[in-house]
């Protein structure tokens, strides 16, 4: 072989190798850029994983601290509604039911209704006279549970929810049977309910009123009046009252809370039946004042059929109602829309 041919050989080899190694060499960056690419999307996935991960446990961190927070303000809330449930308890043992009612000479009550006495008062064991004992003011689980503990048909009547007593309207929604005791403006009483309904309210003030406790009481059929002295001596009042009731299928019970009450005449000249207290029980507090009061609502009831009496979730008119059982074993003893 020639020199020339040997040369070109060499070369020729040399640029083998050069480009063989060339090739080597970008291969080698080529697999090192994808080590690289690949090493920077895993770290990229595991710290999406890891933020992702954080997210969800932060997320579950906010989750548990609401619900606890969610607890501890029910906790908070109920402990307020106990507390201000016993505060009500304690402040009723020292309100006189005297406030009910206005003020006269005699420091009594106004009379009921006057009514017809049955000729023959004589009744068999299957016609005896009804009476409803209404007690008023019931407004928390205590007034409740106390009452029901006689075991006797009493026509419990709340008065509407306020920052007092703010589970009457549920209370009373356990109940078969009803009344909402309404608060009306009083001649001479400053411890009034909260909503109180005065004289000088306009018809549409009374008629939003009505609707709002027809909403808190849905099954509400008849309301009686929480004090009320000023507001039912007002004729123009007591007829903007009545109407407003009767859009919502509501009767008025009239308290009696005053001798000047304008009730009657605006029923009678609505053409409607006029029902009202014949007896206030417990105008004095102790047991033997309540019990000849309940006498009273009997005799009552035997002269004219049926009797309607008040009284409140005191433990004296409760303890004088539990002594007075076998009396009141000579009447029927009913809730008020039986008596109707």
């Amino acid at each position: 072989m020639s020199k020339t041919k040997k040369r070109r050989s060499a070369s020729s080899w040399t640029v083998t190798v050069l480009a063989a190694s060339l090739v080597l060499l970008l291969l080698g960056v080529l697999s090192i850029a994808a080590y690289k690419k690949g090493y920077s999307d895993a770290e990229k996935l595991a710290l999406s994983k890891q933020q992702h991960a954080q997210e969800k446990e932060n997320k579950l961190l906010e989750v548990l601290k609401a619900q606890k927070e969610v607890k501890s303000d029910l906790l908070g809330r109920l402990q307020d509604v106990l507390s201000k449930e016993k505060l009500e308890i304690e402040i009723k043992h020292e309100i006189d039911t005297k406030h009910e009612f206005d003020t006269n000479t005699l420091g009594r009550p106004p009379r009921g209704p006057v009514r017809e006495v049955r000729k023959i008062p004589v009744y068999s064991k299957f016609d005896k006279p009804k009476l409803t004992i209404i007690i008023d003011d019931v407004s928390c689980a205590s007034d409740v549970k106390s009452i029901k503990s006689l075991n006797m048909p009493l026509t419990m009547s709340f008065l509407p929810p306020s920052l007092a007593h703010p589970n009457s309207a549920r209370l009373a929604e356990l109940e078969n049977f009803y009344m909402v005791h309404l608060p009306l403006e009083a001649m001479h009483y400053s411890a009034e309910e909260k909503f109180t309904l005065r004289a000088c309210d306009t018809k549409e003030m009374i008629s939003h009123r009505v609707q709002e406790i027809k909403s808190l009481f849905p099954r509400v059929l008849y309301m009686n009046n929480h004090t009320g002295s000023r507001f039912t001596s007002d004729e123009r009042a007591v007829r903007d009252l009545v109407a407003a009731l009767s859009e919502e299928g509501i009767g008025f019970l009239d308290s009696r809370t005053t001798a000047k009450t304008k009730v009657p005449k605006v029923m009678k000249s609505l053409g409607r039946h006029y029902l009202a207290r014949d007896i206030f029980l417990d105008h004095e507090s102790n047991v033997p004042y309540i019990e000849e009061q309940i006498k009273k609502a009997i005799k009552k009831a035997k002269e004219h059929g049926s009797a309607i009496a008040i009284g409140h979730p005191r433990k004296e008119t409760l303890q004088a109602l539990r002594n007075s059982r076998k009396a009141l074993q000579s009447v029927e003893l009913v809730y008020l829309n039986k008596l109707i």
